[in-house]
């Protein structure tokens, strides 16, 4: 009987596996298929597969915006459903995400003083200073704020003190942004808070060759960890009694989750929720605390909801885009308040 339900269970996990990566594959195409301008989707199979037979046009928005779109909001997924697994587990806290330790803001305090502080050297406002300026300000951000979480964490044993001193730390920074904005011009003001509403669609196919290795490089971190991960469930006195050392583990694990929402920020600008909402589905379908299931578990399950915000967001047939930003908040806050109305068990994790 025991045999019958372990093997029942395995078949299950394979086929919840096999039905989220062809549901990504699905949601995929269909981000391809739907866009400002509408094509039939024989045209786009053709575009894709066949693209020397297709009108130039076409084949134009295929591969150099649609196609580089698609795999923006499939890294974006990975990147912060992963990142909001790890802060969740660490912290032991369900409401912890990929920006628990400021690193959104991090980001946005970077890009403000660049657009704001600075209206000499940016007259025109982000747009003119063109996308790589603004990741690359973004990304030191996100990383100098990394660097001070990793410098504070090797001093302070306690998590619920760092989650305490991020959350600090981001409405700090949030005052000297709305400063900032308080007293800046309305060209570079509008130009900030399109960036800040995150965008799939700026980045361009020579970009997608730092942020995939980025983004693969904080998976493979957090794949190295899952044993880690597993123990930290049961708190830092268990883990240390399997001989984890907590400060190492720690460390890289903070590492890697700032790696990736760090990279998706400086690129696509901070997109909420994914990484709060994808874990808990993950837990809910799979039924499982495991890491070694949560982590691609919650990899395909973020994958999925952002291309499936980024069809939303494009209102197919309509011609009108959403930001990503609201499109995120809007399908992931009824998920997340679901999750702790209905399985409270997950607030102590």
């Amino acid at each position: 009987m025991m045999e019958r339900g372990n093997l029942n269970l395995s078949v299950r996990i394979r086929l919840l596996f096999t039905g989220m990566i062809l549901l990504a594959v699905l949601l995929f195409f269909l981000d391809i298929l739907f866009g400002s301008v509408s094509y039939p989707a024989w045209e786009v199979l053709q575009a894709l597969f066949a693209p020397e037979r297709v009108d130039p046009t076409l084949r134009t928005i295929i591969h150099e915006f649609r196609i580089p779109k698609a795999i923006t909001a499939l890294l974006a997924g990975v990147a912060l459903s992963v990142s909001g697994l790890q802060m969740q587990t660490v912290f032991r806290n369900p409401l912890a995400g990929p920006y628990v330790l400021g690193i959104s803001s991090g980001a946005s305090l970077a890009v403000a003083l660049f657009a704001m502080g600075f209206p000499i050297l940016v007259a025109g406002g982000l747009a003119w200073t063109g996308t790589w300026t603004v990741a690359v300000v973004a990304w030191i951000g996100s990383f100098l704020v990394m660097l001070l979480v990793l410098a504070v964490s090797a001093r302070v044993n306690d998590n619920m003190t760092l989650l305490i001193l991020g959350m600090l730390f981001s409405s700090g920074v949030g005052a000297v942004v709305n400063i900032l904005q308080y007293y800046s011009n309305e060209s570079v003001l509008k130009s900030f808070i399109v960036w800040t509403m995150g965008s799939l669609g700026s980045i361009t196919g020579h970009q997608l060759y730092v942020v995939a290795p980025a983004v693969l490089a904080g998976v493979l971190l957090a794949f190295l960890k899952i044993k880690d991960l597993n123990a930290f469930l049961l708190g830092e006195s268990y883990a240390r009694s399997l001989g984890v050392r907590i400060g190492r583990s720690r460390l890289v694990i903070f590492a890697g989750a700032s790696l990736l929402a760090g990279t998706i920020t400086a690129f696509c600008g901070p997109i909420g929720f994914i990484g709060i909402a994808a874990p808990h589905l993950a837990r809910v379908l799979f039924k499982s605390s495991n890491h070694l299931l949560l982590v691609p578990a919650t990899l395909l399950t973020g994958a999925n909801v952002m291309l499936l915000s980024d069809i939303l967001s494009q209102l197919p047939g309509t011609g009108t885009t959403l930001p990503i930003n609201s499109v995120t908040a809007l399908l992931g806050i009824p998920v997340v308040i679901w999750m702790i109305v209905k399985n409270r068990k997950f607030a102590s994790l």
